[in-house]
């Protein structure tokens, strides 16, 4: 569980040196890539980024917010994938270890430590990214409100009008809402479209690309029969155009 109140003292930073990673328009021969750690391309089969990528759209060029980049895995393949005219945002509670590497050798990558009140980045960006925190969100208050709240409308600001809100996660079951974000580390898809919405977005598509029909609902996310293997859901929202 990630705890934002307890890095709210912390600065904005924003790191890199000048090397930037080759761009490559097939995701799939990012995977490949020297760059990148055995363990990453381990997880490989499990989380499809290839086909994540593809669905949420992301090109050469674009610049990416990520919200909890945790070890860098999603980094490492977005700082790839946008090359050198694009740049990654990576947005965290406290400074990630494997960000800060990874920024010294790519120059369209930077860190930046902040809350969720922040702005997520110093310019507007094409797409907002999260994978696997969402329900981390629900779990931090900030006053009144829990951090997935504000990190809704957060993205909602940051994004340029038209742009791209992707969020994945562990699902739950159904009715259950937000009630297991904190025991099961699962949240029900549905609640996120009701908060995403509300914060002003359209949902424009959702995959099954990492669906497992196995996965009952019922075990925590870590355990060793469906870690790895949980049924999960992709939702990519889009910021309506004319919306600032």
């Amino acid at each position: 569980m990630r705890s934002w109140l307890a890095n709210a003292a912390l600065a904005a930073l924003v790191i890199g040196t000048p090397m930037v990673a080759a761009h490559a328009t097939n995701f799939a021969i990012l995977l490949g890539s020297a760059e990148r750690p055995e363990a990453d391309k381990v997880r490989d089969a499990d989380r499809k980024p290839a086909e994540v990528m593809a669905f949420a759209g992301v090109k050469a060029g674009m610049k990416i917010t990520e919200i909890a980049p945790g070890g860098g895995y999603y980094t490492r393949l977005l700082s790839a994938a946008v090359g050198d005219k694009g740049y990654i945002y990576a947005f965290s509670g406290r400074p990630s270890a494997a960000v800060t590497e990874w920024a010294k050798a790519h120059i369209n990558t930077g860190q930046i430590v902040g809350k969720p009140v922040d702005k997520l980045a110093p310019e507007p960006v094409d797409m907002v990214w999260t994978t696997l925190n969402y329900h981390d969100f629900k779990n931090s208050k900030v006053g009144d409100s829990d951090a997935a709240a504000l990190f809704n409308k957060a993205a909602f600001a940051s994004l340029k009008p038209g742009g791209i809100y992707l969020v994945n996660d562990h699902e739950a079951a159904a009715g259950a809402g937000t009630s297991v974000t904190s025991t099961l580390h699962r949240i029900e898809s549905a609640a996120v479209i009701k908060e995403v919405e509300a914060a002003g977005f359209k949902l424009e598509a959702r995959s099954d690309l990492l669906k497992h029909a196995g996965d009952d609902h019922t075990q925590k996310v870590f355990e060793g029969g469906v870690r790895g293997k949980t049924d999960q859901f992709i939702l990519k929202f889009r910021k309506p155009k004319g919306k600032r």
